[in-house]
């Protein structure tokens, strides 16, 4: 009877004990999800850099041995190539560069007068320390052109009218240059005769 009670008792604690390990809930391992990384932002390279931040040293040398200043023109209009050519015939003594706004100093002569460098809406002289846009820039380039006097004492008189009312004027003839006098085929990015003009 003993045995029989301890087989019993043993039984019923094999049971139970079967029983609650198939009863004990299988544990879970609690995975914790790394947050996703957000994409790097790209770094400049130190070439892209000196591109974007003005042009620093680069746009520097177009003035490094050279202090004359830049006319920068559209290069594919007819009538700013024309002013150019008379800007040439005016200019003897060489006072005066050019470059085409489309060109590579172009832009990079624009983005040092502070202005966007796909912009080719207006003439532009870049000097050294300043530059001038539209009716301004014509004034100032009429200064040099001292073959004769008149352009000068223009140049230097022009500025009493207002300049908006001057830009007005300037304005209608810019937006409308290439149906005044069309179009070039290919932009003039330099002379022959004058290879020392012009910027490219």
């Amino acid at each position: 009877m003993a045995h029989q009670a301890v087989a019993s008792a043993r039984g019923i604690l094999g049971i139970s004990t079967s029983s609650t390990s198939r009863s004990t809930p299988p544990r879970h391992h609690h995975v914790v999800s790394r947050p996703r990384a957000r994409p790097a932002t790209p770094r400049a390279s130190p070439s892209d850099a000196a591109s974007t931040s003005g042009g620093g040293s680069a746009i520097a040398d177009y003035f490094a041995t050279d202090k004359r200043p830049v006319i920068l023109f559209d290069g594919v209009c007819n009538l700013c190539n024309g002013g150019v050519n008379f800007a040439l015939d005016m200019d003897p003594p060489g006072k005066l560069r050019f470059a085409a706004l489309q060109s590579t100093a172009g832009r990079a002569l624009l983005r040092r007068a502070g202005r966007d460098p796909d912009d080719i809406s207006s003439i532009v002289l870049v000097e050294e320390d300043a530059a001038y846009v539209k009716s301004d820039a014509v004034l100032r380039i009429a200064t040099y052109l001292d073959t004769n006097p008149l352009f000068p004492i223009a140049g230097t008189f022009g500025p009493v009218v207002p300049g908006f009312l001057r830009d007005v004027l300037y304005d209608v003839i810019a937006d409308n240059r290439y149906e005044l006098l069309g179009m070039k085929d290919e932009c003039r990015l330099g002379d022959d005769r004058f290879d020392d003009r012009f910027v490219q």
